[in-house]
């Protein structure tokens, strides 16, 4: 899988090496997507969905994470190192390196996916990936914006995650193993600094939830959240 990876990321740095041009600069853009607590009955979590990419009009370099942190501790990271490609408008394919640092054993996939916008301007982030045990897992992230007023906007969001096979020892089920729904209202005081207030339901499913009830987690929770969004 190293080795795939590897190639993976030398064919990316040669087509951006070539796609150049006074009219092609390099660009970047850092994104929180979410900083936010969430509201539960014990300790509350503190949750960051980030990413970061940088190169040019068709070919950029994409870090992704998200962490979970309760009263201290790390209860989940995730990172991602992706070569991503515009194939169509407002469509890149991605393709990479995903690991799963928590909870341990870490993890390590090969991630292939699509990220754009899909009809009516929904966000998609779609992936595959193939871990070096056999294990297939499948991300569907989707959001959309309701622009209420220039400043106060409306966005629900949806994430389903599903696996080809048991994990027990990171309490990952096969089929679909979880789902989160998401509804949130931010604030723009400019458009690169935005504090929100929401809720977020999360459920497990199948052997997953299992797994989740015999370590006494519920499989189920709804959650108050506030947080901030903030891009440069």
């Amino acid at each position: 899988m190293k080795k795939t990876i590897t190639a993976l990321m030398a064919i990316g740095l040669s087509t951006t090496a070539f796609a150049g041009g006074e009219d092609d600069p390099l660009l970047y853009m850092v994104m929180i997507d979410k900083l936010e607590i969430r509201n539960t009955d014990g300790p509350n979590p503190l949750v960051l969905d980030a990413d970061a990419w940088i190169g040019k009009d068709l070919n950029k370099f994409w870090f992704k994470t998200e962490v979970e942190r309760v009263d201290g501790k790390t209860e989940e990271a995730e990172v991602q190192f992706l070569y991503s490609r515009a194939i169509a408008p407002f469509w890149d394919f991605q393709a990479g390196w995903r690991r799963d640092i928590k909870p341990e054993p870490d993890r390590d996939y090969l991630a292939l996916g699509f990220k754009g916008l899909a009809p009516y301007l929904f966000e998609v982030d779609a992936g595959v990936f193939i871990g070096e045990s056999g294990q297939i897992g499948a991300r569907l992230d989707a959001e959309y914006e309701y622009m209420l007023t220039q400043k106060l906007i409306l966005f629900p969001e949806i994430e389903l995650n599903a696996y080809s096979k048991d994990d027990e020892a990171v309490g990952i089920g096969s089929g679909l193993a979880d789902m989160a729904l998401g509804l949130r209202l931010r604030y723009e005081i400019r458009r690169e600094f935005a504090p929100y207030i929401g809720v977020n339901w999360s459920k497990k499913f199948g052997q997953t939830a299992d797994f989740a009830r015999a370590d006494g987690e519920d499989a189920s929770d709804a959650q108050i959240v506030a947080g901030i969004r903030a891009w440069f």
